[in-house]
């Protein structure tokens, strides 16, 4: 709980929202008392004006107000919402109520508004002498008026009460809409392969996150000028290396035709495989430094068969010279979203291993199966296969597993994971369980052309 609270505290999403929305609150709380007291007293000063005009209403009409009977006398009347109208008692009168009097109200009453406590409860009037020299009194009861004012004022906050719930979701979806871009970045790196070293695109992001942007395609833009500064290096130094060895090569088959004592041709054996495996490292290198030099092309939609057959043609010597079972097992077709010429080099590299890692009179079957979306190609051999732990291991350059004397340099799914990447491939390997022998089967899932 302490690591999520302690990631909420840190996340700017997180502080903005509540630094918002205890912003909003407290002004929508600030708002609302100073609503409630406005509207509370306005309606009071309303009130207060209603006891004036009943009051002019007497004066200029000459209405006869005598002293009323009591309002509970009086059929049909609300007695919340009664206003009472009733002449006051001679200035020289005593405060006692005459008989059959709705209020006992003191003779001696100033004109004007007053707060007065009759019967125990509070009343509001508003006292007037009228032209004749006769005064009178209109009252209403302070409860009534508190509970009608305190009903208009809470009326003038619900708003307040319905508005701040809103503004708060609002508020939460355009932050989260605002972050949107940033979860958008993230993502993008996310997905990147780590030879996908381009600069991120800049297209619609808020000006805040532009410098960030612009530092991250900066430090990607020196770290893509360092490996191609390193992919060149193992380039030049794979060819220049290549001359040597090809005059070692000739110079090695020209001993092998003079008379030489056997122990000598058993030492130049060893030598000729040493320089072939010396060979074969170079060509790997050179062929790795060109897949991963090679800009990300425009993907061509490409027939797997047609490759096939162009790999099997190439290919197939090796596996005689073993006495390998090399073929198609189905007759499947399908075209796919890659360069001829990547699809190739990758097919390549995963049946040479193949053929190479299968002892001989082994076989090895390659399989298509096609959906909607992807074209799976199934390699199956009777080798030794690879174990659990080592399958994700054996995609580092130069990995080989060991107790393996077979020649090789390593690199093969090197080349084959690098290529994959590029052409949004993936590889997985398992045992083959068709096969008696342990065996490896390589699945390698390729996006279909539409």
């Amino acid at each position: 709980m302490d690591g999520i609270q302690g990631k909420m505290k840190r996340s700017l999403q997180y502080r903005l929202s509540i630094w918002l929305s205890l912003a909003i609150i407290g002004i929508a709380l600030a708002a609302g008392v100073f609503s409630f007291f406005s509207a509370f007293r306005d309606a009071h000063e309303l009130q207060d004006d209603q006891l004036k005009q009943i009051a002019a209403l007497v004066s200029r009409h000459h209405l006869q107000v005598t002293l009323a009977d009591h309002p509970e006398s009086v059929p049909d009347i609300d007695p919340e919402s009664r206003v009472i109208v009733q002449a006051l008692p001679p200035a020289t009168g005593s405060a006692q109520a005459a008989d059959g009097q709705a209020l006992l109200l003191p003779a001696n009453v100033r004109d004007g508004m007053h707060t007065v406590a009759v019967h125990d409860h509070e009343w509001r009037l508003f006292a007037k002498t009228l032209d004749d020299g006769s005064r009178i009194a209109v009252a209403q009861q302070t409860e009534v008026r508190d509970e009608v004012a305190r009903d208009s004022a809470l009326r003038t906050v619900m708003p307040f009460v319905i508005l701040v719930p809103v503004l708060l979701i609002l508020m939460g979806v355009l932050i989260r809409q605002m972050f949107k871009p940033l979860r958008h970045l993230a993502s993008d790196l996310d997905e990147r392969s780590e030879q996908n070293l381009e600069p991120l695109s800049a297209t619609n992001l808020p000006l805040e996150i532009m410098p960030f942007v612009v530092a991250i395609n900066r430090l990607l833009a020196r770290v893509a000028r360092s490996v191609d500064v390193q992919r060149r290096f193992v380039a030049d130094a794979a060819h220049e290396l290549r001359t040597p060895l090809t005059a070692l090569s000739l110079q090695a088959e020209r001993l092998d035709a003079a008379e030489m004592s056997p122990p000598a041709k058993e030492r130049l054996v060893t030598l000729k495989r040493g320089i072939q495996r010396n060979r074969m490292l170079l060509d790997q290198l050179l062929a790795l430094a060109r897949v991963q030099q090679t800009a990300y092309g425009e993907r061509n939609a490409v027939s797997i068969q047609q490759v096939i057959r162009q790999v099997l043609e190439d290919l197939l010597p090796l596996a005689e010279s073993k006495q390998l079972d090399l073929g198609m097992i189905s007759d499947v077709d399908a075209r796919v979203a890659a360069s001829e010429m990547d699809l190739k080099t990758l097919l390549k590299n995963l049946v040479d291993n193949a053929i190479r890692y299968t002892p001989e009179n082994g076989r090895i079957d390659l399989s298509i199966k096609v959906d909607e979306a992807s074209v799976v190609l199934q390699i199956d051999d009777t080798g030794p296969g690879i174990a659990v732990e080592e399958r994700e291991r054996v995609f580092d350059p130069f990995y080989r597993v060991l107790g393996n004397d077979e020649v090789g340099s390593g690199l093969g799914l090197s080349i084959v994971k690098t290529i994959a990447d590029r052409i949004g491939a993936s590889v997985a390997l398992r045992a083959a369980s068709s096969s008696p022998t342990p065996g490896l089967s390589v699945l390698l899932t390729l996006k279909r052309a539409m």
